[in-house]
């Protein structure tokens, strides 16, 4: 099991001291530049002002992100999934036809 460490990140102005175990230093540090840029873009955008609700703006941002990517990788793998019954019924078929005596033999 790895040891939990304190990490510090840099989320819109302000320092967050975050314990976080040594091999998932690097994902959290990429996580939190993310978020501060998805902060920092809707800051500078002007429609929205207070720490608070910037910060909520960006989770539904990153959230709505997720889900739809989520959806993607979904319907994907069911048309995957669909393409490789096609493939099999095919195959299927082809072994089918070839058990079966010709005529003429």
């Amino acid at each position: 099991m790895t040891q939990a460490k304190s990490v510090t990140v840099h989320i819109l102005d302000k320092e967050y001291c975050i314990a976080c175990p040594a091999d998932e230093r690097a994902n959290l540090e990429g996580a939190a530049r993310y978020l501060d840029g998805k902060m920092r873009e809707i800051r500078a955008s002007g429609k929205v002002i207070g720490a608070d609700r910037i910060a909520v703006m960006a989770a539904l941002n990153i959230s709505h992100d997720l889900l739809h990517k989520k959806q993607q990788l979904d319907h994907d793998a069911e048309q995957t999934r669909d393409c490789v019954r096609d493939l099999l019924g095919r195959v299927d078929q082809a072994l089918a036809s070839d058990a079966e005596p010709q005529p003429g033999e």
